[in-house]
């Protein structure tokens, strides 16, 4: 039974992962309308063996690539050939799990200093005289 990893801890069972190929769009002539090559990867976020952390995670990220119901659906179509774009899809797929992993340093909100507040003040004025010059001369 294979896995994917995703990191040293967690891993998904290829079974979890629903595989479709479909006609790529586009131009290419002949061949695009006879040959399914591009690869569309589908994971049940809800129905999958994840940990519930990554489950919550990814159910709050904002990602295109997420629907409503809570499903994964990667569309690949980079290549003509079936096999890389599989393997395209599922190394996003990799990537868009195993981003939920990694928590964001929280921001620490700075004031600017004394000397950059009177620049800023300093250059808005200057401007303001440029403006001020560009002006028909009062009657």
């Amino acid at each position: 039974m294979a896995a994917i990893m995703i990191s040293q801890r967690v891993s998904i069972p290829e079974q979890e992962l629903e595989w479709q190929f479909v006609r790529s769009s586009g131009a290419g002539g002949q061949h695009v309308n006879k040959v399914s090559t591009a690869a569309q990867l589908i994971f049940d976020i809800q129905a999958s063996s994840l940990p519930d952390f990554y489950k919550q995670r990814l159910l709050a990220k904002s990602d295109h690539r997420i629907t409503q119901s809570g499903k994964i659906i990667i569309k690949c179509q980079a290549s003509r050939s079936q096999q890389a774009n599989r393997e395209e899809a599922l190394q996003q797929f990799i990537d868009l799990v195993a981003s939920v992993n990694v928590i964001r340093k929280k921001r620490i909100a700075t004031k600017p200093t004394k000397a950059s507040q009177q620049r800023r003040v300093a250059k808005k004025k200057q401007r303001g005289d440029i403006k001020s010059l560009r002006r028909k001369p009062a009657d």
